[in-house]
């Protein structure tokens, strides 16, 4: 029985899921960093539960994935190892351990957003129960959001209407800037005294709130003029005054109130109607595509508008998720030095030069991101950035070392104690793997199958080894694509290019003839062939 839903053992905190690599670098940081302490991870699917099992595995943690696609007899015995403490962490997608008592969990981590207050309540409410400290973290994109909605599409009306409403819960708790717990008691019906809990991160760091009256009025009126047929989306370009040839046809941009919002931005717009929506001032018609209607409760407000503060700094349109893959750039991470960056580049164009090589053999563009990222300033450091080989270090690292070292010696920057993440092991055994296929001729098509793998992510993965020093024999594969003439007429341009961009390639080869496929092998070619 509990006398109250107040835990106060328990820290919460939101953060922002940015990209997908940072976001796993976050977790398996933060959990190795507990230095053995129990916990579990709640995901919204499958493979994530396997691949972040993989991931802390690579980084020395003990986890296991458990989730609906195992047989009854191995969940039972990863809860057992798990009790047990043989594993340290189980990443989970169902409802994990409803009859286990385990009392010194440490830590609770949403990779995704829960689909109900009730669910995160009592899925953090699993941390701590020993009444020592428990962190409850949960990482936050829209996305998701849009993930959780979508999973409701085919539900009956009722259902889907009370699912929405469900989750607008958890959205207004994950953007709001009002203490975390007075939040959770309060949807409890307990209220909860304390001006601040002093064990949230909202307590810890108070947001900076605007008032933003006259713009819920500003609105309504434009939601009031569209006769509340149209989505926020569209709402939001009328606000704005941004022209779209739908806008022509229904001859919106004639509107009194067309551009009446274009001093804030449309991602303060955007906000400000999810803020709108959770305060009840409007609401969402599910069966209409999310169309946006009037309440009773906006109705009033627009008659007698009264205070209405928007959280700025909880406006998580800022983050840049990449939910599915991580982009080129992720490698670059949230503390990238543009300058050092820059410096860095055209220290690798006069590189280039001088030994009369692409720039792009000397170091790929995203190992340049990382140096510029994590300062490495000896051989042992700079073999720790993406891309980077022993060889390619000792051979072309010193000038780079002594741009960084004098860098950071004059700019008396501190070298951050960054976490070096391991890949999965799966990745290292798909580069041995890869490497061994290449050498028995083995077709691109089939080595991509067998490791599950699109050709252009293979592709990647074999310009990541050719870049850091492992040379591939491609030329039977290459035959069958390119004639002796156009290999020619392609190495010929990569020894010459300063960019290793392939779309510049594509425009400047043979009038755009070759396509990114042929581009990319035989650069896999060229780096084998000359970077090396």
């Amino acid at each position: 029985f509990i006398s109250s839903f107040n835990r106060p053992n328990l820290y919460y905190e939101i953060l922002p899921k940015i990209k997908k690599d940072q976001t796993l670098k976050s977790i398996t940081k933060f959990i190795v960093q507990t230095k053995g302490k129990s916990g579990i991870i709640y995901t919204l699917n499958r493979k994530t539960t396997e691949e972040l099992a993989d991931m802390l595995m690579a980084n020395g943690v003990k986890a296991v994935a458990y989730h609906a696609g195992l047989d009854s007899k191995l969940r039972a015995e990863r809860q057992d190892q798990f009790l047990n403490e043989d594993v340290q962490v189980i990443v989970a997608t169902i409802a994990f351990g409803m009859g286990i008592d385990k009392p010194d969990i440490r830590f609770v981590i949403h990779y995704n957003i829960p689909k109900s207050i009730e669910n995160y309540y009592q899925e953090t409410g699993r941390a701590g129960r020993d009444g020592l400290e428990g962190k409850c973290i949960l990482y936050y994109s829209h996305k998701d959001v849009s993930k959780l909605e979508h999973l409701m599409r085919d539900k009956p009306l009722s259902e889907r209407e009370v699912g929405a409403q469900l989750i607008n819960e958890s959205v207004s708790y994950a953007e709001s800037g009002v203490c975390r717990r007075k939040i959770l008691m309060s949807y409890f019906g307990e209220e909860y005294g304390d001006a601040s809990c002093g064990n949230c991160d909202n307590c810890l760091h108070p947001k900076e709130k605007i008032e933003a009256k006259e713009n819920v009025v500003q609105a309504i009126k434009v939601i009031k003029a569209l006769d509340e047929r149209f989505a926020t989306d569209y709402t939001v370009k009328v606000l704005i005054g941004y022209l779209t040839p739908q806008m022509k046809m229904f001859r919106h941009d004639g509107l009194e109130e067309f551009g009446i919002g274009k001093g804030q931005t449309d991602h303060f717009w955007n906000s400000l109607i999810r803020q709108m929506l959770l305060e009840g001032l409007l609401t969402k018609d599910i069966e209409e595509y999310g169309v946006l209607k009037l309440s009773k409760k906006g109705e009033e407000f627009y008659k007698k508008p009264k205070s209405f503060p928007v959280i700025l700094n909880n406006l998580y349109e800022d983050a840049n998720e990449d939910d599915e893959e991580g982009g080129e750039e992720a490698a670059a991470g949230v503390a990238l030095d543009e300058k050092l960056f820059n410096m860095l580049k055209e220290l690798r164009q006069k590189e280039a030069k001088k030994k009369n090589l692409p720039p792009f053999v000397i170091f790929l563009e995203n190992s340049l991101q990382e140096m510029a990222t994590m300062y490495p300033t000896t051989t042992a450091e700079l073999e720790k950035c993406q891309g980077v080989s022993k060889g390619k270090a000792i051979r072309y690292g010193k000038p780079f070392l002594d741009v960084i070292s004098q860098y950071v010696e004059e700019n008396n920057i501190e070298k951050p104690d960054d976490f070096v993440m391991k890949s999965v092991v799966n990745k290292s055994s798909n580069k041995v793997h890869i490497i061994q296929q290449v050498d028995k001729k083995i077709p691109l098509e089939m080595i991509a199958k067998n490791k599950d793998l699109r050709i252009d992510a293979l592709l990647e993965e074999m310009e990541t080894i050719a870049a850091s020093g492992t040379k591939l024999n491609l030329d039977y594969a290459i035959s069958d694509m390119l004639d002796e003439y156009e290999q020619e007429e392609i190495l010929e341009y990569f020894k010459g290019c300063e960019t290793s961009s392939l779309e510049i390639a594509q425009q400047e080869l043979s009038d755009g003839n070759y396509n990114w496929e042929q581009l990319k092998i035989m650069r896999i070619k060229f780096l084998s062939v000359y970077g090396n």
